[in-house]
């Protein structure tokens, strides 16, 4: 039987990001002690009164806990209540400290002289005109959506989500969400297709209504790019469509049907011929993805056969002129790169670690230089351009800097109307480009210019859909120089020697701790929590200690997945408590965020300027302005509170998310529980990603595993097939 239960949160102790599922601990009025409250509550914050229905349970471990099935947020009443409700954050101007002193002033009246007298907090020591303008901007907005709110928490949706409903939508919320609830799920971040369809049910939305059909469509595409895949072959998508959505086949047709239409996706035929016909031999693209992909190949079959703008020159002589100039001797495949990159129009460099890559840059460079040509250097990432910068000299930028990303302005300034000013353009970590970036970069790049792509194709595919440097590789339309021979002076690195090794399936040498002096290290450990133990143990004291690394600059904790004792969640909790016990800080989304802590943004904003990937270091809380000051490689970011759903703890991230980027030494757990995600080309980008040091912690087996498996999972993408038309 459903009862009440009224309280003010004090902590949340648990949150699972992907459900929601909450355990916090609550006040309630006339009750010793905290309560145990349970259930799907979503984006809460320390201070707030719930009002929650739900039922009593008696947990076999936890003991007594409250089951939530409803809930509605509440201004608080009391004066204690009160005081946390405006230190918890949500009016920007107030935080813990100018709470307790207003509250001190105002005692229970103090709602009423914020909402009615805002003057008299003039009286407070701290708060001028400015603060008080800011209150009440704040205060007003509160208000304007104090009606939404409660529409939307009478829907399911906490205050969190509808603040940033009301941020989107503004007045219109109520009516939006009202029209077409599966809105949320593409434009509001953290809420997906499961928590708008549950507003839609609970809206009157039927199970088979065709809205319901498109939505769950364009979801099941999204979260398969997210996957990585260009398109998804029609049959197996409504497959798929139909296990989600649990709806007829003729309602999901239907569907297929207008969203096609609507050109909001592209259903493209594959039976070209009569004779070869296939009923449903079909794939089905996002429409921006397909554009992108045809995009691709256009313009790079454009620019393969354009004229250069560089005159012809002797390239013997030029490559006998660069080896004086730079006081080396290039090795054959060396000089067949830099005789590629002066007669042809598009090429592919593409070698593991130490087989010269950069040494083939830096030639190319010094021979288009004397033609007194422009040249122009990037990469997809910060860390990855400015290691281009100091490998070279020359100037070299991200690639969205460089096509001059705007938001205000409608996205890339630079495309086919206002062109890169270049004759030569060399773009690093190639790799890591996916489909809708290569389509931008491309559509920039005058089509006299001769674009050269470096990159080793040998890592992991870019986080975004696509794998095109492979697919342009496979087509056959440019030159291709593979490198493969290690160098003498890369030689004496063991982190080199062992990612070749790895690369070709073999079992890299494993050299214990106690050991000599070397660069890679294997600590055998199979207990997950005294994986955890060691991998603290290393970041802390022994790498600093024996190596000089500063434990959190220099060291970087790499996993291969998100869950688990020794997943990237985990030990992030682990390493903050360990590294940043203080507890003053803001909690967002289940996260406690901490002056000092070492984080990650996880998704492009280009507004900030701060893209996927990107880590820097909390220098600033400020609770009365709501806003958080992120550093990032010295440059420094502000960031509101109901912005950190983009950034997540760093002192352990994924595989993935490390492409790119290198660190002077990284610590690489790997288990059996990892048996999913170990692949070959994982855990060489994992090995490729320390500079000077890599610790691997875990099992020789889990290890043997990964190395022998080179079955990457599959993309679906038709890339190399419209290129080698």
């Amino acid at each position: 039987m459903l009862t009440e239960l009224q309280g003010q949160i004090e902590r949340i102790t648990f949150i699972n990001e992907e459900n929601s599922f909450t355990i916090a601990k609550v006040k309630v009025p006339g009750q010793r002690g905290l309560a145990t409250v349970v259930g799907n509550l979503v984006a809460l914050t320390p201070g707030e009164v719930l009002l929650m229905k739900g039922e009593w349970t008696n947990h076999p471990r936890y003991g007594r806990q409250f089951q939530v099935s409803h809930f509605k947020s509440q201004v608080p009443a009391s004066v204690y209540g009160i005081k946390r409700y405006l230190g918890s954050g949500l009016i920007k101007g107030i935080g813990p400290i100018m709470a307790q002193r207003i509250v001190k002033r105002f005692g229970s009246e103090t709602l009423d002289v914020i909402e009615n007298e805002l003057e008299k907090l003039t009286e407070i020591q701290g708060i001028g005109k400015k603060r008080i303008a800011m209150i009440r901007k704040a205060w007003d907005e509160q208000q304007e959506i104090r009606e939404v709110m409660l529409f939307l928490q009478t829907h399911g949706i906490s205050s969190g989500y509808a603040a940033k409903i009301f941020k989107h939508y503004g007045r219109r919320s109520i009516e939006v969400v009202q029209k077409n609830p599966y809105r949320l799920a593409v434009d509001i971040l953290g809420i997906g297709f499961i928590t708008a369809d549950s507003i839609a049910e609970k809206l009157g939305f039927a199970k088979d209504s065709e809205l319901r059909a498109e939505a769950g469509i364009l979801y099941v595409l999204h979260q398969l790019t997210n996957e990585g895949h260009v398109y998804y072959p029609y049959d197996p998508l409504i497959e798929k469509c139909q296990k989600i959505l649990q709806v007829d086949r003729e309602v999901i047709l239907k569907a297929f049907g207008t969203i096609a239409v609507d050109k909001r996706i592209v259903i493209e035929d594959l039976s070209d011929h009569i004779d070869t016909f296939k009923e449903h031999e079909k794939d089905v693209y996002l429409t921006t993805l397909y554009l992108c992909e045809t995009g691709i190949s256009l313009r790079l079959k454009t620019l393969i056969s354009a004229p250069k703008t560089i005159r012809g020159l002797d390239t013997d002589k030029a490559i006998v002129w660069v080896q004086k100039q730079l006081a080396i001797t290039l090795a054959a495949r060396q000089i067949g790169a830099v005789r590629c990159a002066v007669e042809e129009k598009v090429m592919v460099i593409t070698g593991g670690p130490g087989t010269g890559k950069t040494t083939i840059i830096n030639a190319i460079l010094k021979i288009f230089a004397k033609l007194t040509v422009n040249i122009m250097l990037a990469a997809p990432t910060g860390r990855a351009a400015k290691r281009m910068n100091q490998a070279t000299g020359h100037e070299a930028k991200t690639i969205h800097r460089m096509l001059e990303f705007s938001i205000q302005k409608g996205g890339f300034q630079k495309n086919e109307h206002h062109p890169l000013t270049c004759d030569l353009l060399i773009v690093d970590e190639a790799s890591m480009i996916d489909t809708v970036l290569m389509h931008h970069l491309l559509k920039a790049i005058p089509p006299r210019a001769t674009l050269v792509l470096v990159g080793d194709v040998n890592q992991l595919p870019s986080v975004g859909p696509g794998n095109v440097l492979q697919d342009i590789i496979a087509s056959g339309v440019v030159r291709v120089v593979k490198l493969t021979e290690i160098f003498r002076q890369a030689q004496e690195s063991s982190i080199i020697v062992n990612a070749h090794k790895i690369n070709r399936g073999l079992l890299p040498t494993l050299t214990s701790p106690r050991a000599k002096l070397d660069d890679f290290y294997f600590i055998e450990q199979e207990d997950p929590e005294a994986v955890l133990k060691t991998v603290l143990e290393l970041a802390q004291e022994r790498i600093p200690r024996r190596f000089g690394f500063h434990p959190l600059n220099d060291i970087q904790v790499l996993t291969p997945m998100h869950k688990g004792v020794v997943g990237a969640e985990n030990l992030n909790t682990e390493f903050q408590k360990a590294f940043n016990p203080t507890p003053a800080g803001v909690f967002r989304g289940g996260r406690n965020f901490r002056i000092r802590d070492k984080v990650m943004q996880i998704k492009n904003n280009y507004d900030k300027a701060v893209f996927n990937g990107d880590i820097g270091r909390i220098t600033r809380v400020t609770s009365e302005s709501q806003e958080v000051l992120i550093s990032f490689d010295g440059r420094d970011v502000l960031y509101d509170f109901t912005d950190l759903d983009e950034i997540v703890l760093a002192y352990a991230i994924s595989v993935h998310k490390s492409q790119g980027s290198e660190y002077p030494a990284v610590i690489i757990p790997i288990l059996m529980q990892h048996y999913l995600l170990l692949q070959r080309n994982l855990i060489y980008t994992a090995v490729t990603r320390g500079r000077k040091l890599v610790v691997i912690v875990g099992t020789k087996k889990a290890l043997a595993i990964g190395v022998k498996n080179d079955k990457t999972r599959k993309r679906f993408s038709r890339l190399r097939y419209r290129l080698g038309y």
